[in-house]
């Protein structure tokens, strides 16, 4: 199986600049490739939802100033997310993208665009990659990642989108199950013993497991 970087979404509560660049280390010391740090402070909320609070923009330079400061690895990456285009608008949000560039972000994580003209304001803001966050229910569209590239974007999440679905077949199953007393008109929708064990590598892991189970030390009684 390939391995890919990982990232981590650090969100905020870091106190003073000494803390964000604890984070940073300890996020380096775990193997991560890098992490999101976020503009508003506590309590947070989601993205996506109204009643958000941000920092000064001062404050949330500093922060980014000193992950940079802090990183050993030149490639661990430091993304930038700001909320304040729902605080304060488009050209806030261009302008906080801009200082967070300047005081080392790597990428810029502009939250809940309103439409792609937005996207593409934040583009023309900063010369840094762009992340783009495609959650449903939210305040964006679900732009195609075409649409996306388009206006200059060059990442897109899907933060919840697994589980969403997940729990929506979960629910839609067990319902089933209430009313028809068993599940078999859905499993043609379910993933395959096959597919499951191929996804696993279950062959592998039954491999190891024989080898260990059937081990014999020699002169062992």
């Amino acid at each position: 199986m390939t391995e890919l970087p990982c990232l981590v979404d650090a969100d905020t509560g870091f106190g003073e600049p000494m803390n964000v660049a604890r984070t940073i280390q300890e996020l380096e010391n775990a193997g991560l490739a890098g992490c999101h740090i976020e503009d508003q402070f506590n309590p947070k909320r989601c993205g996506h939802l109204d009643g958000k609070n941000v920092v000064d923009t001062d404050t949330a330079a500093k922060r980014i100033r000193a992950a940079a400061d802090a990183r050993r690895d030149a490639n661990f990456l430091i993304m930038a997310r700001t909320d304040i285009r729902a605080v304060d608008g488009i050209q806030a949000a261009q302008e906080r993208a801009r200082a967070l560039v300047d005081a080392g972000a790597d990428a810029i994580f502009p939250e809940a665009m309103k439409d792609l003209s937005e996207f593409q304001a934040i583009r023309e803001a900063v010369d840094v990659p762009i992340l783009a966050n495609m959650t449903e229910f939210g305040k964006s569209d679900l732009f195609t990642t075409e649409q996306l590239q388009r206006v200059g974007v060059n990442m897109v999440i899907y933060p919840v989108t697994l589980l969403r679905i997940a729990m929506g077949a979960a629910e839609s199953t067990l319902e089933t199950i209430k009313k028809l007393g068993t599940q078999e008109v859905r499993v043609p929708a379910m993933l395959t013993r096959t597919r499951l064990y191929d996804l696993v590598d279950y062959e592998a892991y039954n491999h190891f497991d024989a080898g260990v189970f059937n081990l014999q030390i020699p002169g062992a009684r």
